[in-house]
C-alpha cells in the first residue's frame, strides 16, 4: 500500500542541516541530548533520506531519540471544542510538540459530515506542516464504559474505518450507554473488529487508550481487563493524566468565580453505573494524575502485574485553553452542529473566555522513544511502552536502561521492554536525566527533586477481574536530584534478582507529597489530592516512565 504520509522531514531540533545556532532553547536542549545518546549523533531515519537508525553495536535496546506528542486534541470538528486545526499545529510546533492526534468526539454530524471534511483539512495541515506528524482519530464513547482515543496510521482508508467505526460501534450514536452486560460485550466486539481491520491490512496501524479511566468510576478493572485481552497491541493502555489541568488553577476559578474545580476535571462523585469497589478518593486526582496512576499499588499496578505491559500516557484533551480569547464562531442561520458537521472558525473577542485546558505541549507531554521519524514509528513506540510523561516541562530529557550486570551492560532494556535473567543475577537500573534549562511555559525554571524508583512482583493473571490492587508493589528507593543539573546519569543498584518483576520510575518537583493513597510503608512520598479551587498545575508537576519488565528463568 502506497501512501504519501509514510515519513516525513526531520523535526527542526534533529535535522543536521539546521544550524544548533537557530533552535530555540527547548530544541537546542533535546538536540545536545540526542548527540550524547546516539553514537554517530543525529540518525533518524525518514523514507526520503533511507537513513539507518542509530545504535551502538551493543546488545540490548536501540538508542532512542524521544518525540513528544498529544494524542488527545479536540478542534471545531467536535461539538464542544472551538479551534482551527492551523492554530493548534502552530501552538503544537511552538511549544515542542513532534506529532498529535485530532480525535474528535462522535456526533451525528461528525459522522454524516465532519469526518470527511476533516480528513481534508488535516490532509491540508499535514502538507502545510511537514515536520509535524499529524494524526486523525476519534474519541470513542465506549459501550457501557468511558471515553477512549482511537487512531490509525494514515492510509487512503484512514478516513473511511473512523467513520465506519463510529457508525458501528459508537455507544453514543448507538444508545449504549447503560451498564448493561450485553452493552460491556459490545465493547469487546468493537475492539475485535477494529484489530480485525488491522490485520487484515485495512490500514496499516491502530492503536486504542481508555481515556480519563477514573473521571466517573465506570471502566470497571473487570472491563480494562477485557479491552486489553480482546485486542492486544491495539488496546495499549491509558491516560495517566487526564487533560483539563487548568480547571482549579486559583487564578483562572478567581477570574472566572467557579466552586468545586479540581484538576483534570474530575470533581464527581459515584454515580448509579460506577463500579463499587472504587474508593471514593479515585474521583479525584492525585498530582494531577488518575488514582488509577498515581496509587503505587493499585489499578495500573494490578494491571502491570500481571505481567502483561499495559501504558500509560498524558494529554492535553485541549477544547478551551484558559485566558484564552477566542469564543465560538457564528453558525450561519438556519445551521446547527449536526447539519454542518463543524463550527465555524473561531473569533477572537479580546476578552478571556471560559476554558480549564491548556495548549497541546503546553502543560501535559508524552514522549515516545522511537529510531525512526515517521507514523508508523510512533505509534510502534507506544505499543512498546517506550514512552514517559511529565507535566510542567519537569524535566528536558530521560533516558532509562535496566542492565543485567556490571560486565556487560551494552545498551540495556529500555521502556516497556523485558530483560530476561538467570535467577540470582544482580540488576542495576541506569537513568539518564537533562534537566530543565529554561523557564516553562508558566515561566517557572521546573526543578526535578527526586525520582523514585517502584517495583513490582510479576504475579500472573488475576484471579478476580474485578481486583485493582497489587500487594507487592511499593517504592524501594527515593533518589535525591535537588542538586543536579545539566545532563547526568543516576546508577540504581536494584541487588539480586529472584522473582520475576516490573520496575517502574516516578519523580516530581518536591512541592506536594506525602503519604500515598494505600499508606507511608507502601509510598512515603507520594502525589497528594488538592482542595476545590486550589490545585495550582504548575506548582505540582510529576513525571512517570513505563516499566521495564525482568523475566526471571
Amino acid at each position: 500500500m502506497s501512501y504519501p504520509f509514510r515519513a516525513t522531514d526531520l523535526p527542526t531540533w534533529a535535522d543536521p542541516s539546521v544550524p544548533a545556532s537557530s533552535l530555540d532553547p527547548q530544541g537546542a536542549s533535546r538536540r545536545t541530548f540526542l548527540r550524547l545518546g546516539m553514537a554517530g549523533g543525529l540518525a533518524l531515519a525518514t523514507g526520503a533520506h533511507a537513513a539507518t537508525a542509530a545504535a551502538s553495536g551493543r546488545p540490548g535496546d536501540p538508542q532512542l531519540a524521544w518525540l513528544v506528542g498529544d494524542h488527545h486534541v479536540h478542534t471545531r470538528y467536535s461539538h464542544d471544542a472551538k479551534y482551527d486545526f492551523d492554530q493548534l499545529a502552530a501552538k503544537g510546533a511552538e511549544l515542542g510538540l513532534d506529532w498529535m492526534v485530532f480525535t474528535e468526539h462522535s456526533n451525528h454530524g461528525h459522522r454524516d459530515k465532519g469526518a470527511a471534511a476533516e480528513h481534508a483539512e488535516i490532509m491540508a495541515a499535514r502538507a502545510r506542516n511537514p515536520r509535524q506528524l499529524i494524526f486523525q482519530g476519534l474519541e470513542w464513547y465506549i459501550p457501557a464504559a468511558e471515553h477512549g482515543t482511537v487512531f490509525a496510521a494514515p492510509g487512503p482508508y484512514e478516513v473511511e474505518l473512523l467513520r465506519e467505526f463510529e457508525r458501528r460501534w459508537d455507544a453514543k450514536l448507538n444508545g449504549w450507554d447503560a451498564d448493561l452486560p450485553e452493552n460491556e460485550q459490545r465493547a469487546v466486539q468493537a475492539l475485535r473488529w477494529l484489530a480485525a481491520q488491522r490485520s487484515n491490512g485495512y490500514v496499516d496501524d491502530l492503536l486504542v487508550l481508555a481515556n480519563h479511566p477514573s473521571r466517573l468510576g465506570i471502566d470497571s478493572p473487570h472491563e480494562l481487563r477485557a479491552w486489553r485481552d480482546a485486542a492486544r497491541g491495539v488496546v495499549i493502555g491509558m491516560e495517566g493524566a487526564p487533560g483539563a489541568q487548568g480547571d482549579a488553577d486559583p487564578a483562572w476559578v478567581a477570574y472566572r468565580g467557579s466552586t468545586g474545580a479540581q484538576r483534570g476535571e474530575y470533581n464527581n462523585a459515584p454515580r448509579p453505573d460506577s463500579f463499587a469497589g472504587y474508593p471514593i478518593e479515585s474521583y479525584r486526582t492525585f498530582g494531577g494524575f488518575d488514582w488509577m496512576t498515581a496509587t503505587v499499588g493499585g489499578m495500573w499496578d494490578a494491571m502491570l502485574a500481571e505481567g502483561t505491559l499495559f501504558s500509560i500516557t498524558s494529554n492535553s484533551d485541549n477544547h478551551r485553553t484558559i485566558w484564552d480569547t477566542w469564543r465560538d464562531g457564528d453558525m450561519p442561520p438556519g445551521q446547527n452542529f449536526d447539519s454542518l458537521g463543524w463550527k465555524p472558525s473561531p473569533v477572537d473577542t479580546g476578552t478571556p473566555q471560559p476554558g480549564s485546558d491548556f495548549w497541546p505541549g503546553e502543560f501535559s507531554r508524552t514522549h515516545v522513544g522511537v529510531t525512526r521519524h515517521g507514523y508508523l514509528d510512533v505509534m510502534d513506540g507506544l505499543r512498546r511502552g517506550r514512552a514517559w510523561v511529565d507535566h510542567g516541562h519537569l524535566v528536558d530529557a530521560l533516558d532509562v536502561r535496566l542492565v543485567g550486570d556490571r560486565g556487560g551492560r551494552g545498551n540495556g532494556t529500555t521502556l516497556g521492554g523485558r530483560l530476561t535473567v538467570e535467577r540470582g543475577t544482580s540488576v542495576e537500573l541506569v537513568v539518564k536525566v537533562r534537566s530543565a534549562h529554561r523557564p516553562n511555559p508558566h515561566g517557572v525554571l521546573p526543578r526535578l527533586a527526586h525520582l523514585d524508583v517502584i517495583r513490582g512482583t510479576v504475579t500472573g493473571p488475576s484471579t478476580n477481574r474485578d481486583s485493582w490492587r497489587a500487594p507487592e508493589t511499593r517504592v524501594v528507593e527515593q533518589i535525591d536530584t535537588s542538586t543536579r543539573s545539566g545532563t547526568y546519569q543516576l546508577r540504581i543498584p536494584l541487588g539480586r534478582i529472584t522473582e520475576s518483576c516490573y520496575i517502574r520510575l516516578r519523580g516530581s518537583d518536591g512541592n506536594r507529597h506525602g503519604a500515598g493513597f494505600l499508606g507511608a510503608s507502601i509510598d512515603p512520598a507520594g502525589p497528594l489530592q488538592h482542595a476545590d479551587n486550589d490545585g495550582d498545575p504548575w506548582a505540582d508537576t510529576w513525571l512517570y516512565t513505563n516499566p521495564i519488565y525482568v523475566d526471571v528463568r
